[in-house]
């Protein structure tokens, strides 16, 4: 224990010296005033950063959901989904997220982390084809910490490709070995570099190497696509996706995870994976704000269109600022930095200086030298707020910073 201990204080002294030391920023979300939030002692703070994408967290109608759900049913499940932890609005809310993608079923996870990690690690712990074949899995380089920990966490092998990057990610496919099981794991937002996977083109080499695909939508469902389905239904080719995942997290503004696939591999996932098996189901009250969010959502084209119009104003803003934006194809705005410390520090001084947060992203979610801050606009965010960001920003960033740009 001593000798751990002794670890653990090497490795955090470490992490401060490089400046990557997480400091969590305790806000307080309003749901009557979002982006602002509150701080403990009670100032206001506009918030840049949230992943509650549409503004929907404090919407009446997943709000409303919540309370008369937990009026009904109680604060929480109870119990897994096998010992009294299904009630109807589970069921109801995997019926109507198979259907937002066109799919036979869907599955409900505790938290997106859970349901790729949980989904993607029994797919690949299984041998369709007998033991001496296992798994052939490749995974775009750039993918999330929780795809990777599913990939890792099983017994498939492991073919990295460079991001989004078809030619090489064919002649992977290409040296796989005879009678392996195939499967393409990818995003289609990244949200860090905030640009989009080709969808299309990973389903044709997936059609021409026998391969199934796995496509994790958490940063684009609810926003893309004519009824919020995601990049896959934006582009037309959700049908030709194996397995979409998504969470309730993000656009949705509620919690929890999910996939969607061909009933029987959903079937399959659901009776095998532990991480889905023993846990505790998500409350009865979040299930319900979720499936009124997603259907809310599927019909409210406007809210959509202004995260698209507000995300392009912003883009817009920093060009003309001559701050140093990193190209951006997706409703997510990076601003590059350059060096942990000074990330850190931005951040800190426009939290402290202006009352606005923006999160500082380092090594390791990004490669060192690419820190960033991350802006997420949303319909809320004004043209008055965002002369104010700029206005802090070009206050904040050293010049040379800005003519690197």
């Amino acid at each position: 224990m001593t000798a751990f201990k002794e670890h653990c204080r090497r490795s955090l002294e470490a992490i401060r010296d490089q400046g990557r030391y997480r400091i969590f920023t305790p806000l307080q979300k309003r749901a009557d005033g979002f982006p602002y939030y509150l701080r403990p002692d009670g100032t206001r703070v506009l918030v840049w950063s949230s992943n509650d994408y549409l503004a929907m967290g404090g919407h009446p109608v997943p709000v409303n959901a919540a309370c008369e759900a937990a009026q009904t049913m109680g604060a929480g499940a109870g119990g897994t989904r096998n010992i009294s932890g299904t009630s109807p609005v589970h069921d109801e809310l995997e019926a109507e997220l198979a259907s937002l993608h066109g799919k036979e079923a869907g599955l409900l996870f505790s938290s997106g982390f859970v349901s790729n990690q949980a989904a993607l690690s029994t797919i690949l712990n299984s041998f369709p084809h007998g033991p001496d074949h296992p798994w052939q899995v490749y995974s775009d380089s750039k993918n999330h910490a929780s795809m990777i920990a599913g990939i890792k966490g099983s017994r498939g092998v492991v073919n990295i490709f460079r991001h989004n990057d078809m030619a090489y990610l064919e002649s992977l496919l290409r040296a796989a070995p005879p009678g392996a099981p195939k499967l393409i794991a990818f995003e289609s937002v990244y949200s860090m570099d905030a640009d989009i996977a080709p969808i299309a083109a990973i389903c044709d080499l997936a059609d021409k190497y026998d391969a199934m695909t796995y496509l994790d939508e958490v940063h684009a469902v609810g926003m893309y696509g004519p009824s919020g389905g995601g990049v896959s239904e934006r582009d037309g080719v959700a049908h030709r996706v194996s397995i979409i995942e998504g969470t309730l997290a993000k656009a949705y503004g509620c919690h929890g995870g999910y996939i969607a696939g061909d009933a029987e591999v959903v079937d399959f996932i659901r009776s095998t994976a532990p991480g889905f098996i023993f846990t505790t189901s998500l409350p009865p009250m979040t299930a319900a704000a979720a499936l009124a969010s997603v259907r809310h959502v599927r019909q409210d084209h406007a809210r959509r269109a202004k995260l698209f119009e507000r995300a392009a104003t912003l883009k817009a803003r920093f060009d003309d600022a001559g701050l140093p934006r990193i190209e951006s194809v997706s409703h997510i705005v990076p601003l590059h930095i350059g060096e942990a410390a000074l990330c850190m520090d931005v951040s800190q001084r426009l939290l402290n200086e202006f009352g606005m947060y923006a999160t500082p992203i380092n090594y390791p979610t990004v490669p060192r030298g690419e820190e960033r801050l991350r802006f997420t606009p949303g319909p809320l965010h004004t043209d008055a707020m965002m002369d104010e960001l700029v206005a802090a920003l070009q206050a904040i960033i050293p010049l040379e910073r800005r003519r690197a740009a």
